[in-house]
């Protein structure tokens, strides 16, 4: 059935307006600067310090969610011309009241992945967050519309405002640089990893270097009925004396069936072109899937570019 054109108009404005609820709770706000029913988890992960920024990485836009609309009589157009973004403004977050609804682009909203919302960027894409307080910078994939407020910029995932510093106060100054697509491509042609993602010069520091934690392999959960499920990797065993320690991350989940079902792709779409496997390490409640062991970092950053063609994501790389 062909739905005519004022009743796809409404369909959209509804859309439009379930939208603006994920990012912009009426009502008072309570101490911390988050929306009433809205704050941290009762007992969130211990090691929020290491979950690793998102790593930028070719990704086809969503056609419904970058089309203009219209929130609370403001018109919005969702760029998605590459042409370059950067601005100053103020970022929020939002937490456990919207863990696992769905975002604009039908996503699960995961509060403990480094994601954002934005007005007009295109969805899903990757932007730069720098703190004007304190230096800090992140990278955060944004896969939401929001905040529908005028006075702010950006709504952050709970993780990418926990390591941005603005928990405590609820919102801060920061400056949004969007990571366009042809940037993605030439860094992944060049062979470079997601680190090396330039700096913009307005920031003042950087985020810093956590240690290194022991990190645990985790066995790939198996059909009982079937067997090993498709692609599965052994568990990796750590490597001694640091050779054929290097390694290639392309994820980090809080979910371990999620860290699971892209090691299955992995392996799947991999496995023919001789690649090492892929696995997954678990270290507290974060789950990384990783690709390796390679020889040494030259073996692993000369890696780079055929995984990234391959499965689509720009990996960084990573020590055992």
């Amino acid at each position: 059935m062909t739905l005519s054109r004022p009743t796809r108009l409404f369909m959209m404005l509804l859309l439009a307006i379930a939208v603006a609820g994920c990012s912009s709770t009426g009502g008072r706000k309570k101490g911390g600067g988050y929306y009433k029913d809205d704050g941290p988890d009762a007992n969130p992960p211990s090691n929020l310090d290491q979950v690793p920024d998102a790593v930028p990485r070719i990704e086809p836009y969503a056609s419904g969610a970058n089309r203009p609309y219209v929130v609370f009589g403001q018109r919005y157009v969702p760029d998605t011309s590459g042409q370059p973004y950067k601005k100053r403004g103020t970022a929020s977050w939002y937490g456990k009241k919207f863990h696992g609804n769905s975002t604009s682009i039908g996503e699960s909203y995961d509060m403990y992945a480094m994601t954002a919302a934005h007005t007009t960027l295109p969805l899903p894409s990757y932007a730069r967050v720098t703190s004007m307080v304190n230096g800090k910078t992140i990278i955060v994939r944004v896969n939401d519309r929001g905040p529908f407020h005028s006075d702010r910029i950006m709504d952050l995932s709970y993780v990418a405002a926990y390591k941005l510093g603005i928990i405590g106060p609820g919102s801060g100054q920061v400056i949004v640089e969007a990571i366009p697509q042809d940037e993605i491509r030439r860094l992944a042609s060049q062979g470079a990893p997601a680190t090396a993602i330039p700096e913009p010069a307005s920031a003042t520091g950087s985020s810093p270097v956590a240690a290194p934690i022991a990190a645990v392999p985790v066995a790939l959960a198996a059909d009982p009925l079937s067997g090993p499920a498709p692609g599965s990797a052994p568990v990796r065993q750590p490597a001694a004396g640091g050779i054929g320690s290097v390694y290639l991350q392309v994820g980090a989940f809080s979910q371990p069936a999620n860290a699971q079902s892209l090691v299955s792709r992995i392996n799947t779409q991999l496995g023919a072109e001789g690649a090492p496997p892929a696995s997954v390490e678990q270290s507290n409640n974060l789950y990384r899937v990783k690709i390796g062991p390679y020889p040494d970092r030259q073996s692993a950053l000369d890696a780079v570019p055929m995984v990234s063609d391959r499965i689509g994501i720009l990996p960084s790389i990573a020590s055992q």
